[in-house]
Protein backbone atom coordinates (compact mmCIF):
# COMPACT_ATOMS: atom_id res chain seq x y z
CA UNK A 1 0.00 0.00 0.00
CA UNK A 2 2.66 2.26 1.05
CA UNK A 3 4.83 1.53 -2.31
CA UNK A 4 1.40 1.72 -4.37
CA UNK A 5 0.34 5.08 -2.70
CA UNK A 6 3.76 6.80 -2.35
CA UNK A 7 6.41 5.43 -4.32
CA UNK A 8 7.93 8.22 -6.13
CA UNK A 9 8.63 6.60 -9.07
CA UNK A 10 4.94 5.17 -10.17
CA UNK A 11 2.85 5.84 -6.70
CA UNK A 12 -0.36 7.22 -7.18
CA UNK A 13 0.26 10.46 -5.57
CA UNK A 14 3.14 10.93 -7.10
CA UNK A 15 1.97 10.85 -10.41
CA UNK A 16 0.81 14.33 -12.17
CA UNK A 17 -2.35 15.51 -13.26
CA UNK A 18 -5.18 15.70 -10.98
CA UNK A 19 -6.59 13.22 -8.81
CA UNK A 20 -9.48 14.78 -6.37
CA UNK A 21 -12.77 17.05 -7.49
CA UNK A 22 -15.47 16.36 -10.08
CA UNK A 23 -12.70 15.60 -12.43
CA UNK A 24 -10.46 13.51 -10.87
CA UNK A 25 -10.63 9.91 -8.64
CA UNK A 26 -12.74 11.43 -5.96
CA UNK A 27 -14.52 14.30 -4.48
CA UNK A 28 -13.11 15.87 -0.91
CA UNK A 29 -14.21 18.59 1.45
CA UNK A 30 -11.55 21.11 0.23
CA UNK A 31 -12.77 19.77 -3.17
CA UNK A 32 -16.44 21.17 -2.83
CA UNK A 33 -15.12 24.83 -2.51
CA UNK A 34 -13.48 27.66 -0.22
CA UNK A 35 -16.08 27.40 2.85
CA UNK A 36 -14.21 23.99 4.27
CA UNK A 37 -10.95 26.11 4.30
CA UNK A 38 -13.01 29.04 5.91
CA UNK A 39 -14.46 27.36 8.63
CA UNK A 40 -11.31 25.57 9.02
CA UNK A 41 -9.88 29.39 9.87
CA UNK A 42 -12.60 30.61 11.88
CA UNK A 43 -11.55 27.46 13.88
CA UNK A 44 -8.11 27.98 13.98
CA UNK A 45 -8.37 31.81 15.09
CA UNK A 46 -10.69 30.33 18.27
CA UNK A 47 -8.41 27.68 19.44
CA UNK A 48 -4.65 29.56 18.51
CA UNK A 49 -2.81 29.46 21.39
CA UNK A 50 -1.14 33.17 22.45
CA UNK A 51 2.11 34.14 20.88
CA UNK A 52 3.56 32.84 17.56
CA UNK A 53 2.29 29.10 16.51
CA UNK A 54 2.63 27.11 13.93
CA UNK A 55 -0.38 25.73 11.39
CA UNK A 56 1.14 22.50 10.26
CA UNK A 57 -0.84 20.41 7.67
CA UNK A 58 -0.24 16.83 6.83
CA UNK A 59 -1.71 15.96 3.41
CA UNK A 60 -2.05 18.92 1.84
CA UNK A 61 -2.20 17.41 -1.89
CA UNK A 62 -2.35 20.40 -4.08
CA UNK A 63 -2.14 23.17 -1.27
CA UNK A 64 -5.81 24.15 -1.98
CA UNK A 65 -7.18 23.83 1.16
CA UNK A 66 -4.07 25.53 2.84
CA UNK A 67 -4.74 28.41 0.29
CA UNK A 68 -8.45 28.60 1.13
CA UNK A 69 -7.57 28.87 4.78
CA UNK A 70 -4.91 31.58 4.77
CA UNK A 71 -6.95 33.60 2.44
CA UNK A 72 -9.89 33.77 5.57
CA UNK A 73 -7.65 33.82 8.02
CA UNK A 74 -6.16 36.90 6.55
CA UNK A 75 -9.23 38.65 6.06
CA UNK A 76 -11.19 38.00 8.74
CA UNK A 77 -8.94 37.54 11.68
CA UNK A 78 -5.35 39.73 10.52
CA UNK A 79 -3.77 39.71 13.82
CA UNK A 80 -4.02 35.81 14.67
CA UNK A 81 -2.80 35.31 11.02
CA UNK A 82 0.58 37.53 12.02
CA UNK A 83 0.68 35.17 14.42
CA UNK A 84 0.83 32.52 12.53
CA UNK A 85 3.50 30.19 10.77
CA UNK A 86 1.83 28.12 8.18
CA UNK A 87 3.99 24.60 7.23
CA UNK A 88 3.21 21.65 4.83
CA UNK A 89 4.95 18.74 5.49
CA UNK A 90 5.77 16.93 2.39
CA UNK A 91 7.57 14.06 1.38
CA UNK A 92 7.18 13.43 -2.47
CA UNK A 93 8.54 16.13 -4.36
CA UNK A 94 6.35 16.38 -7.51
CA UNK A 95 3.28 17.43 -5.24
CA UNK A 96 5.77 19.69 -2.90
CA UNK A 97 6.62 21.60 -6.54
CA UNK A 98 2.60 21.61 -7.12
CA UNK A 99 2.40 23.13 -3.54
CA UNK A 100 5.08 25.80 -4.21
CA UNK A 101 3.35 27.21 -7.45
CA UNK A 102 -0.18 27.06 -6.40
CA UNK A 103 0.95 29.22 -2.59
CA UNK A 104 3.49 31.54 -4.04
CA UNK A 105 1.49 34.04 -2.74
CA UNK A 106 1.72 33.18 0.94
CA UNK A 107 4.79 32.57 2.81
CA UNK A 108 4.18 29.15 3.00
CA UNK A 109 7.09 26.65 4.34
CA UNK A 110 7.19 22.88 2.81
CA UNK A 111 9.12 20.86 4.58
CA UNK A 112 10.10 16.74 3.46
CA UNK A 113 10.69 15.25 6.92
CA UNK A 114 8.89 16.06 10.43
CA UNK A 115 12.04 16.48 11.74
CA UNK A 116 12.82 19.83 9.73
CA UNK A 117 9.69 21.45 11.68
CA UNK A 118 11.37 23.42 14.78
CA UNK A 119 9.69 22.86 18.01
CA UNK A 120 7.35 25.08 19.27
CA UNK A 121 3.18 25.80 19.72
CA UNK A 122 0.98 25.13 17.27
CA UNK A 123 -2.05 22.99 15.31
CA UNK A 124 -1.67 19.58 13.14
CA UNK A 125 -4.62 19.82 10.46
CA UNK A 126 -4.83 16.37 9.37
CA UNK A 127 -7.68 16.30 6.55
CA UNK A 128 -8.16 12.93 4.87
CA UNK A 129 -4.83 11.47 6.05
CA UNK A 130 -4.99 8.46 8.48
CA UNK A 131 -7.18 6.90 5.97
CA UNK A 132 -4.58 6.37 3.34
CA UNK A 133 -1.86 5.58 5.86
CA UNK A 134 -0.67 2.14 4.95
CA UNK A 135 -2.70 -0.42 6.98
CA UNK A 136 -2.07 -4.61 7.53
CA UNK A 137 -4.83 -7.00 7.02
CA UNK A 138 -6.05 -9.43 9.19
CA UNK A 139 -8.26 -12.40 8.44
CA UNK A 140 -10.39 -14.75 11.36
CA UNK A 141 -9.63 -18.01 10.95
CA UNK A 142 -12.57 -18.52 13.10
CA UNK A 143 -10.35 -19.53 16.01
CA UNK A 144 -8.02 -16.49 15.99
CA UNK A 145 -6.70 -13.88 13.24
CA UNK A 146 -3.92 -14.32 10.29
CA UNK A 147 -2.20 -11.55 8.88
CA UNK A 148 -2.71 -11.27 5.43
CA UNK A 149 -0.14 -10.26 3.05
CA UNK A 150 0.60 -9.65 -0.41
CA UNK A 151 2.76 -12.11 -3.04
CA UNK A 152 3.15 -12.74 -6.55
CA UNK A 153 1.29 -15.60 -8.21
CA UNK A 154 2.25 -17.90 -10.94
CA UNK A 155 1.94 -15.81 -13.52
CA UNK A 156 3.54 -12.94 -11.59
CA UNK A 157 0.28 -10.96 -10.41
CA UNK A 158 -0.35 -9.51 -7.01
CA UNK A 159 -2.06 -12.12 -4.70
CA UNK A 160 -3.37 -12.62 -0.98
CA UNK A 161 -1.53 -15.05 0.87
CA UNK A 162 -1.33 -15.59 4.76
CA UNK A 163 1.68 -14.61 6.52
CA UNK A 164 0.90 -17.04 9.91
CA UNK A 165 -0.82 -16.10 13.09
CA UNK A 166 -0.93 -11.71 13.54
CA UNK A 167 -0.34 -12.32 17.46
CA UNK A 168 0.34 -8.05 18.75
CA UNK A 169 -1.40 -6.85 15.74
CA UNK A 170 -4.75 -7.99 16.47
CA UNK A 171 -4.34 -7.42 20.38
CA UNK A 172 -7.96 -6.56 21.59
CA UNK A 173 -10.06 -7.50 18.61
CA UNK A 174 -12.82 -9.60 19.21
CA UNK A 175 -13.17 -12.82 17.16
CA UNK A 176 -15.39 -13.36 14.28
CA UNK A 177 -16.19 -15.61 11.73
CA UNK A 178 -14.01 -17.70 9.77
CA UNK A 179 -13.31 -15.50 6.41
CA UNK A 180 -13.88 -12.08 8.13
CA UNK A 181 -10.94 -9.25 7.15
CA UNK A 182 -10.11 -5.94 8.85
CA UNK A 183 -7.53 -3.26 8.79
CA UNK A 184 -5.07 -2.31 11.65
CA UNK A 185 -2.51 0.72 11.43
CA UNK A 186 -0.17 -0.22 14.12
CA UNK A 187 2.69 2.24 13.32
CA UNK A 188 -0.02 5.28 13.58
CA UNK A 189 1.41 6.15 16.98
CA UNK A 190 4.58 6.30 16.20
CA UNK A 191 3.88 8.55 13.13
CA UNK A 192 2.04 11.00 15.34
CA UNK A 193 4.83 10.92 17.77
CA UNK A 194 7.51 13.59 16.74
CA UNK A 195 4.39 15.67 16.22
CA UNK A 196 4.04 15.95 19.38
CA UNK A 197 6.99 18.35 20.11
CA UNK A 198 5.79 20.76 17.51
CA UNK A 199 2.08 21.33 17.97
CA UNK A 200 -0.13 21.25 21.17
CA UNK A 201 -3.14 20.59 19.20
CA UNK A 202 -3.84 17.68 16.25
CA UNK A 203 -7.29 18.14 14.08
CA UNK A 204 -8.51 14.83 11.98
CA UNK A 205 -10.90 14.84 9.49
CA UNK A 206 -11.95 11.76 7.94
CA UNK A 207 -14.44 9.13 7.56
CA UNK A 208 -14.46 6.00 10.06
CA UNK A 209 -16.08 4.57 12.91
CA UNK A 210 -15.53 3.58 16.43
CA UNK A 211 -14.44 0.10 17.06
CA UNK A 212 -18.05 -1.45 17.77
CA UNK A 213 -19.22 -0.28 14.58
CA UNK A 214 -15.80 -0.95 12.53
CA UNK A 215 -15.78 -4.49 13.66
CA UNK A 216 -19.76 -5.10 13.07
CA UNK A 217 -20.19 -8.71 12.56
CA UNK A 218 -21.54 -7.66 9.02
CA UNK A 219 -18.81 -6.12 7.60
CA UNK A 220 -17.16 -9.41 7.09
CA UNK A 221 -14.82 -7.82 4.05
CA UNK A 222 -13.38 -4.73 6.18
CA UNK A 223 -13.18 -1.31 4.33
CA UNK A 224 -9.83 -1.46 2.43
CA UNK A 225 -11.40 0.02 -0.82
CA UNK A 226 -9.68 1.24 -4.43
CA UNK A 227 -11.24 4.42 -5.93
CA UNK A 228 -10.67 5.65 -9.59
CA UNK A 229 -12.92 8.06 -11.38
CA UNK A 230 -15.35 8.09 -8.76
CA UNK A 231 -15.74 4.17 -8.93
CA UNK A 232 -15.25 2.53 -5.53
CA UNK A 233 -13.49 -1.05 -5.81
CA UNK A 234 -12.54 -3.95 -3.77
CA UNK A 235 -9.41 -5.40 -5.40
CA UNK A 236 -6.29 -3.47 -3.80
CA UNK A 237 -4.16 -5.16 -5.67
CA UNK A 238 -5.55 -4.38 -9.27
CA UNK A 239 -2.58 -2.03 -10.92
CA UNK A 240 -1.06 -0.64 -8.28
CA UNK A 241 -0.72 3.25 -8.62
CA UNK A 242 -3.12 3.50 -10.89
CA UNK A 243 -6.21 4.15 -8.44
CA UNK A 244 -6.12 5.53 -5.21
CA UNK A 245 -6.17 3.01 -1.78
CA UNK A 246 -7.92 3.83 1.14
CA UNK A 247 -9.27 2.22 4.75
CA UNK A 248 -11.70 3.72 7.10
CA UNK A 249 -10.54 5.19 9.79
CA UNK A 250 -10.77 3.33 13.41
CA UNK A 251 -11.33 6.03 15.85
CA UNK A 252 -10.96 4.16 18.66
CA UNK A 253 -7.87 2.92 17.85
CA UNK A 254 -6.98 7.14 17.09
CA UNK A 255 -8.48 8.24 20.41
CA UNK A 256 -6.21 4.81 22.18
CA UNK A 257 -3.06 6.15 20.34
CA UNK A 258 -3.18 9.69 21.07
CA UNK A 259 -4.39 9.44 25.17
CA UNK A 260 -0.39 6.29 24.78
CA UNK A 261 1.23 9.97 23.64
CA UNK A 262 0.14 12.22 26.65
CA UNK A 263 -3.38 13.72 24.59
CA UNK A 264 -6.66 14.50 25.53
CA UNK A 265 -10.05 14.63 23.33
CA UNK A 266 -11.27 17.76 23.18
CA UNK A 267 -14.02 16.86 20.82
CA UNK A 268 -15.74 14.25 18.47
CA UNK A 269 -18.60 14.26 16.24
CA UNK A 270 -19.42 14.08 12.97
CA UNK A 271 -18.58 16.85 10.79
CA UNK A 272 -22.40 18.57 9.83
CA UNK A 273 -22.34 19.45 13.97
CA UNK A 274 -18.62 20.85 13.89
CA UNK A 275 -19.02 22.68 10.65
CA UNK A 276 -22.76 24.29 11.51
CA UNK A 277 -21.63 25.87 15.08
CA UNK A 278 -18.75 27.75 13.17
CA UNK A 279 -20.40 28.81 10.68
CA UNK A 280 -23.91 29.82 13.01
CA UNK A 281 -23.01 33.83 13.01
CA UNK A 282 -21.66 33.71 9.20
CA UNK A 283 -25.18 32.25 8.31
CA UNK A 284 -26.88 34.52 10.54
CA UNK A 285 -25.01 37.83 8.74
CA UNK A 286 -25.91 35.65 4.99
CA UNK A 287 -29.86 35.37 6.37
CA UNK A 288 -31.94 37.13 3.70
CA UNK A 289 -29.50 38.06 0.91
CA UNK A 290 -30.11 36.56 -2.49
CA UNK A 291 -27.09 37.40 -4.45
CA UNK A 292 -24.70 34.98 -6.30
CA UNK A 293 -21.85 34.75 -4.27
CA UNK A 294 -24.05 34.06 -1.10
CA UNK A 295 -26.03 31.25 -2.82
CA UNK A 296 -23.21 29.95 -4.06
CA UNK A 297 -21.64 29.86 -0.32
CA UNK A 298 -24.74 28.43 1.16
CA UNK A 299 -24.59 25.49 -1.55
CA UNK A 300 -21.14 24.41 -0.55
CA UNK A 301 -22.24 24.78 2.65
CA UNK A 302 -24.53 22.43 2.55
CA UNK A 303 -23.03 19.94 0.44
CA UNK A 304 -20.08 19.74 3.65
CA UNK A 305 -22.94 19.47 5.95
CA UNK A 306 -26.18 17.38 4.78
CA UNK A 307 -26.39 14.17 6.22
CA UNK A 308 -26.83 12.42 2.86
CA UNK A 309 -23.25 14.11 1.11
CA UNK A 310 -20.36 14.81 3.37
CA UNK A 311 -22.31 15.68 6.80
CA UNK A 312 -22.75 12.69 8.32
CA UNK A 313 -19.64 10.79 6.72
CA UNK A 314 -16.70 12.67 7.69
CA UNK A 315 -15.98 13.08 11.29
CA UNK A 316 -13.85 15.26 13.48
CA UNK A 317 -11.65 14.00 16.51
CA UNK A 318 -9.48 17.21 18.30
CA UNK A 319 -6.58 16.66 20.75
CA UNK A 320 -5.15 18.78 22.90
CA UNK A 321 -1.64 17.92 24.89
CA UNK A 322 -1.83 19.80 27.68
CA UNK A 323 1.49 18.47 29.69
CA UNK A 324 3.55 18.94 26.12
CA UNK A 325 7.13 20.57 27.07
CA UNK A 326 8.05 23.19 24.42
Amino acid sequence: MAEALYAADGGYYSAPGRMIGRAGDFFTSVSAGPVFGELLAHHVAAVAPLGDFRIVEIGAHHGTLAADLLTALHRDFPETAARARYTILEPLPTLAAVQGRNLAAWQVDIREQIGEIPPGDGILIANELIDALPCQVLESDGTGWQEIGVGLGAEGDFQWQALGPAENLAAGLPMREAGYRTEVRPDLRAFLAPLVERVSRMLFIDYGFEREEFLDPARRDGTLRTYLKHQAGEDALLEPGSRDITAHVDFSSLREDIRGLGGEIVRFENQSRFLTALARQILLEKEGRIDEATRRWVRNFQTLTHPGQLGAKFHVMEAHFPARRI
